[in-house]
């Protein structure tokens, strides 16, 4: 490829939501330069402070398009404001009342947990640390927790990035619970659109693990490698003058070729969640959005709309595009948490199979995971786009980019939302810290 797309390496980890570590993949000397460029804080980055979109119009100073929307600070705007930057369809949250989510409000004015480092912080001070714009949490089923930042509110929508993967494997497990999504057969069985690629063989299991064998480089500073192409293809940067590759996600798909042995380790990369997505459209007959709608968003009691970005042909991007409001993310954690029901007692709602939510967090294999780097990440396993702790409470949770988090505890009664804007795009880094403070509240909430 002659031109290189518009948007930094960076900015083009802030688009795609990968999990992956993003100064790994930079050269040493570009590295070294972000490092020694300290970032605005949270405070003085706070898209209210900056004045950021607001007049009509805008100062040229303070106006973000779809150039420079994943630039920081600009990035902690256009996360709750994906709708004006790239095309969306609505995931509809039906005609019934909301769900109330009783509150038990706690002073948390004592809180505190050690950061690793010697400090101890509390609510205000991890969330400035983070750059956390909401955070959620409910114990059993309640409001224990919510506070807000950076100009979000109870009804903005967020940007979950890679939270979407495991929204996109809660509608597959689903699928498998039913029998209508067989685990072992072959990918190319249902899409035969894919003979001749990386999942001509590969099972729809190990594309839901992500040990299916791929040559699929996330290498953000190469204009060549694969993720490059995936981003100008799919419309999430873009596209150069002299671009000549795919134009859209599906046709970019079918490029892709094998590599390696299919089911031999652990190795997260996006694609596989946008092929897991195309089987759920194929075998159901309907986009992810139909599908979240009909069977949790409209049936859960969500208060507000949804949205999921599309390419250029309405594709919807379910690896990485789910946008909604930190409240019914907690929803629909809650309902995870009850083994896919809804309703007290004498009201129980099974919107989804208890086989398929315990296919999830019963994890996968623990040393296949260790395949895929993830030294952030020690003990845990990959299964159904979920990431599985195997911790002492037996936690698993959603994780996107910037720190987004669906976080469950079972053990503890709790779920924990937590979403944000953090200026590096890589979730390694911070993870360790987003533990030790959810660690912290199941423990205090216990």
């Amino acid at each position: 490829m002659a031109t290189r797309p518009f948007l930094s390496g960076r900015a083009l980890a802030c688009a795609l939501g990968s999990a992956g570590l993003l100064l790994s993949a930079l050269p040493a000397a570009m590295a070294q330069t972000a490092a020694a460029r300290a970032p605005l804080s949270a405070m003085d980055s706070d898209p209210v402070k900056l004045g950021l979109m607001v007049g009509s119009p805008p100062p040229a100073d303070k106006q973000i398009t779809f150039q420079n929307a994943g630039q920081f600070p600009n990035l902690r705007w256009s996360l709750q404001h994906m709708r004006e930057l790239v095309p969306s369809r609505n995931v509809w949250r039906g005609t019934g009342a909301a769900t109330e989510l009783p509150r038990s409000e706690r002073d948390w004015s004592a809180f505190a947990f050690d950061d690793g480092a010697g400090a101890r912080l509390g609510i205000d001070a991890y969330a400035q640390r983070s750059y956390t714009d909401a955070i959620v949490v409910l114990h059993k089923g309640r409001v224990v927790l919510e506070r807000y930042w950076s100009g979000m509110t109870p009804n903005t929508l967020h940007s979950v990035f890679s939270v979407t993967k495991s929204l996109t494997g809660v509608l597959a497990s689903q699928l498998i619970a039913e029998g209508r999504l067989d685990p072992n057969a072959r990918v190319s069985q249902y899409l035969p659109e894919l003979a001749g690629t990386a999942w001509e063989d590969a099972t729809v299991q190990q594309t839901l693990d992500m040990t299916a064998g791929v040559r699929f480089r996330e290498d953000y500073a190469d204009p060549t490698s694969e993720v490059i192409q995936y981003a100008i293809a799919s419309g999430l940067v873009p596209m150069p003058p002299t671009w000549a590759g795919p134009r859209d996600t599906l046709s970019f798909l079918k490029t892709l070729k094998k590599e390696g042995q299919h089911g031999a380790g652990f190795v997260y990369k996006t694609v596989h969640s946008e092929v897991v997505g195309w089987l759920v459209h194929r075998v159901t007959g309907k986009p992810f959005s139909q599908n979240l709608s009909e069977r949790i968003w409209s049936r859960m009691g969500a208060e507000n709309d949804a949205s999921i970005n599309i390419d250029r042909l309405g594709f919807e991007s379910m690896g990485s595009g789910f946008n909604a409001t930190a409240r019914d993310l907690a929803r629909l954690g809650e309902l995870l948490r009850n083994d896919g029901a809804v309703g007290g007692l004498f009201s129980r709602q099974a919107l989804l199979d208890k086989a398929a939510v315990d296919a999830i967090r019963t994890g996968g294999d623990r040393e296949k995971f260790k395949a895929g780097g993830q030294a952030a990440r020690p003990g845990y396993s990959y299964r159904n786009q979920w990431w599985i702790t195997h911790n002492a409470d037996g936690a698993w949770e959603a994780s996107g980019i910037h720190g987004q988090y669906i976080h469950i505890n079972p053990a503890a009664q709790m779920v924990i939302v937590r979403l944000g804007s953090s200026p590096v795009a890589a979730n390694g880094p911070a993870h360790p810290l987003h533990m030790r403070a959810f660690q912290a509240l199941a423990d205090t909430l216990r």
